[in-house]
């Protein structure tokens, strides 16, 4: 490969914060607003992109804020966040639902608007449209991040820096020992969504309800489908006939989610194998792809499932949206059998609910391990093994491919934003780094602010 050398040059230092939040999507929103609640710290927040909310904006519906057993497990940030849509009519009520815990149906385009009403009244700066291109380091601590854009190259210095970038981009330029996927490497594949108007929903629920043989759902009793929002996931039979009738199908099952709208369907069922959203060649490839596969996956749907033969596209998601990149290793490694044997620790931060779901590298099917109750997670999740100063939260904190199968979702992701947030505006209070800060007092102001810890 070819290199050039980069001249060393002096670039302006934009700004200086107390604590700098890398991301603006569910765990980053959270992380901002809760560093800057009592007013005392000077907090900002860099996105990428010209709006807030990531994957809270691509038409997913927020999973598990209810957990296996029926109560509400993610609370605190994301609760109000979530009371804020719902005073909008933006939002369902949390619906319980057998395989995902439970189902928010959420509007991508309001939660836009609630994200930026939150951080305007907490007092965060926020800056679009820059990329975070390098961290800064000195003896071991990071001390702010190199930004690019349009202005050119630039500096911002913080006492604190948290990475809600989903690809851990921050951790990974500061030297942190960062994973990607299973033994193999092989990373779940991402999904660009799509949003169907003119679908009869009802006749979707009657077929479903009334032919649950022709009709299969997975896991999931067809009485679930009688009344209110659902999520599909199965008619494996209609996918297999419509193979046999010529059509490429990516994926083994039928995922549609229900809008806001009576018309409205949500399809989770574009699906590119072997993407690495750290590569921009290879996710440039899986938005290609996954564009052309929306045109495959409406045909079936117009032919093969009731309620489609008149439905039309109304708007595809801005970005595809990934479910797996990198992770850190933090003090802590977060596993499945964490969840799975319900480990309790003293230092929990957030609870999660949903099981731990792997959409498989190769093929098109998924597998589903279930638990029988919500688990905690631990703070060391957030702390990176060997640099000070810096949190990362979200489905890149630290887990193995398993557990952050099911940590991804965004109600865990907001949760473990709002405790990264706490912790470091703790931590500066007491003067002390973030891996240092007093676990037991990061706790008592999650709980006041209405939090979930089990």
């Amino acid at each position: 490969m070819k290199t050039i050398n980069e001249p060393a040059r002096e670039i302006k230092v934009r700004a200086d914060v107390d604590v700098l939040v890398v991301g603006g999507g569910p765990a980053g929103i959270m992380a901002a607003e809760a560093a800057a609640r009592d007013g005392k710290l000077k907090v900002m927040l860099i996105e990428s992109r010209g709006y807030l909310g990531g994957n809270l904006t691509i038409g997913l519906p927020i999973l598990a804020y209810l957990g296996p057993k029926g109560n509400q497990v993610v609370k605190g940030s994301a609760e109000k966040f979530y009371q804020r849509l719902r005073a909008r009519n933006a939002a369902s009520e949390h619906k319980p639902c057998k395989l995902h815990m439970s189902l928010t149906i959420i509007d991508p385009d309001e939660a836009k608007t609630v994200a930026w009403q939150m951080l305007d009244e907490a007092g965060v700066e926020v800056l679009m449209y820059v990329f975070a291109t390098d961290a800064i380091v000195e003896d071991g601590r990071i001390k702010g991040v190199i930004i690019e854009s349009k202005a050119g190259r630039e500096a911002i210095l913080a006492k604190t820096v948290i990475d809600c970038t989903g690809d851990g981009d921050v951790a990974f330029r500061a030297g942190v020992e960062c994973h990607k996927g299973d033994e193999k490497g092989g990373m779940q594949p991402p999904t660009l969504m799509y949003c169907l108007k003119g679908v009869d929903v009802q006749r979707l629920r009657d077929a479903i309800t009334e032919e649950p043989e022709k009709f299969d759902m997975d896991v999931m009793p067809h009485e679930q489908f009688r009344k209110g929002k659902f999520i599909t996931v199965g008619l494996r039979g209609r996918i297999n006939e419509a193979r046999k009738a010529g059509i490429d199908i990516p994926v083994d099952r039928t995922i549609l989610i229900t809008g806001l709208a009576d018309d409205e369907i949500w399809v989770n069922m574009t699906r590119v194998n072997g993407v690495d959203p750290t590569d921009p060649s290879s996710y440039t490839r899986g938005e290609h792809d996954a564009r052309k596969q929306i045109y495959s996956v409406t045909e079936y749907l117009r032919r093969f499932v009731p309620g489609f033969e008149k439905a039309y596209m109304v708007r595809s998601a801005a970005f595809t949206g990934i479910r797996e990149s990198r992770v850190i290793v933090g003090k802590y490694v977060f596993t499945a059998e964490d969840i799975l044997q319900g480990r309790h620790f003293d230092d929990a931060i957030a609870v999660g609910g949903y099981p731990v779901d792997i959409h498989h590298a190769e093929g098109g099917d998924c597998t589903m391990i279930f638990c029988d109750d919500a688990y905690q997670i631990p703070y060391g999740t957030l702390v990176p093994a060997n640099v000070e100063g810096l949190l990362v939260a979200g489905r890149c904190s630290s887990m193995n491919h398993e557990a952050m199968a099911a940590t991804r979702v965004m109600s865990t992701c907001m949760a473990l934003g709002e405790a990264a947030g706490t912790a470091a505006r703790i931590a500066l209070e007491d003067g002390v780094d973030p891996s240092k800060v007093d676990v037991k007092r990061v706790q008592k102001a999650l709980l006041e602010n209405g939090a979930y810890l089990g």
